[in-house]
């Protein structure tokens, strides 16, 4: 919600407790938090399992030790994909790492992660002492994370796109050319890849790639043989969705989860 929106429905601005405040959920695969936003700038990762976060610009399926960060009053959906632990940071506007409205994906150090998890437990006992040692340490250590974009899948504004991602989302398998989907969407194929690179940064073929690669995170997460994941996605074997996954992950199905 904008200010001005704000200020016509009398909403006030609520500060938090703390500058930094952090929380810890156990989640069921399944579980979902539907639509909302919040009025602070949210950082949001999993430990275990693996969450997909959406919002008006794309998805973000995030496995283990990846998080996402999503500036305030962007709205989101959250869905747990597997049983999966994770925790939310939530930042007062003048101690964010960040300024401007891009959400971007961190890869989760080990002391990043030991830092959100004390200020959890402190918070708890409703101590401030470690957390405001903390602090400093926690927003440099996330200014200086690695960005990851092995998640991501943008999805377009262009009604035309929308349709041919909606076949997609729901038949990620489909091997269909451009030029046919845009017999269906009565657009010529070079209009419709051109726009696929202006909307979403990728090709048709990139955005079909990045769909199936986060499909396949979501399928290892319910516990799919890699075998089965192959077939559904429409792969011509085990050999050759692996291949594509190392290549696009860096590392092979059966050990992503486990990273």
């Amino acid at each position: 919600m904008s200010d001005i929106w704000q200020q016509l429905s009398g909403t006030q601005y609520r500060r938090l407790s703390r500058p930094i405040i952090a929380s810890a959920y156990d989640y069921r695969d399944g579980d979902s938090e539907s639509w909302h936003s919040h009025q602070q700038p949210q950082f949001v990762f999993s430990t275990f399992g693996v969450l997909r976060v959406i919002t008006p610009a794309g998805a973000w399926t995030l496995g283990p030790h990846r998080g996402l960060w999503l500036p305030s009053r962007v709205g989101h959906e959250l869905q747990a994909i597997g049983d999966t632990t994770v925790y939310s940071v939530y930042f007062e506007p003048e101690m964010s790492p960040w300024r401007g409205g891009d959400c971007r994906v961190l890869v989760i150090s080990a002391l990043l992660r030991e830092l959100v998890t004390t200020m959890v437990e402190e918070r708890r006992s409703d101590s401030v002492l470690k957390t405001e040692l903390i602090t400093p340490l926690l927003i440099e250590e996330m200014r200086g994370a690695r960005e990851s974009f092995e998640g991501s899948l943008p999805l377009p504004t262009d009604r035309r796109l929308r349709q041919i991602c909606e076949g997609l989302l729901a038949a990620p398998s489909n091997t269909d050319s451009l030029d046919e989907w845009g017999e269906r969407v009565g657009a010529s194929e070079r209009t419709l890849g051109r726009l696929f690179k202006t909307e979403t940064g990728l090709t048709f073929g990139q955005w079909r790639q990045q769909l199936r690669i986060v499909e396949s995170v979501s399928r290892l997460a319910r516990g799919l043989a890699v075998a089965t994941i192959a077939t559904e996605l429409g792969y011509r074997n085990s050999s050759a969705f692996i291949t594509m996954f190392k290549r696009a992950m860096g590392e092979t199905p059966q050990r992503y989860l486990k990273s």
